[in-house]
């Protein structure tokens, strides 16, 4: 990594990994709320999904929810991509400078950008076996990486921690 990328790191705090894992509320429920507090903390998404059709679908489902207020987003493509305060996307590129992004439905996360952003999000359907078995895969790279990962379950009905791990201090 060059000095600059080594500052920008520096600058923003990153390498966060929440595993947000799924099982009382569908993708389309829990992503307003994640989307919400992440604006909150003043911080512009990418969310990145594997499905270009499931992404329209949600990006129909954020202008109507949640009814009581408003979550500024776009897709990937457009014109204002570059300008959006979250960005729907199919692909690598973040072209609205991400604050977090957010992988959805098994969408990858590379360990440059684990490092990058000051907030990584995996969320996860805990009712999909595949979508376990992959999780847990990336959990291992995030720690393999050296990431801090917070493991978040819905099962008691309320969000809450269930693991962390902490990078290795000799790393």
């Amino acid at each position: 990594m060059n000095d600059a990328a080594e500052t920008e790191v520096e600058e923003k705090g990153k390498g966060e990994v929440f595993f947000y894992h799924l099982t009382r509320a569908p993708l389309e429920a829990a992503l307003p709320m994640l989307l919400d507090r992440s604006l909150q903390a003043g911080w512009r998404v990418c969310v990145r999904g594997p499905n270009e059709d499931r992404l329209n679908w949600l990006d129909e489902r954020l202008w109507l929810h949640p009814e009581d207020s408003f979550l500024p987003h776009g897709r990937a493509g457009n014109a204002q991509e570059a300008s959006q305060p979250i960005l729907l996307t199919g692909s690598d590129d973040i072209p609205n400078d991400a604050d977090a992004l957010m992988s959805i439905e098994g969408a990858e996360i590379s360990e440059p950008e684990m490092r990058q952003h000051k907030r990584v999000f995996v969320v996860f359907d805990g009712n999909d076996p595949d979508a376990v078995a992959h999780a847990r895969t990336q959990w291992m790279a995030v720690k393999q990486a050296g990431v801090t990962a917070k493991y978040w379950s819905q099962e008691s009905g309320r969000w809450e921690m269930k693991a962390s791990t902490e990078p290795d201090a000799s790393s």
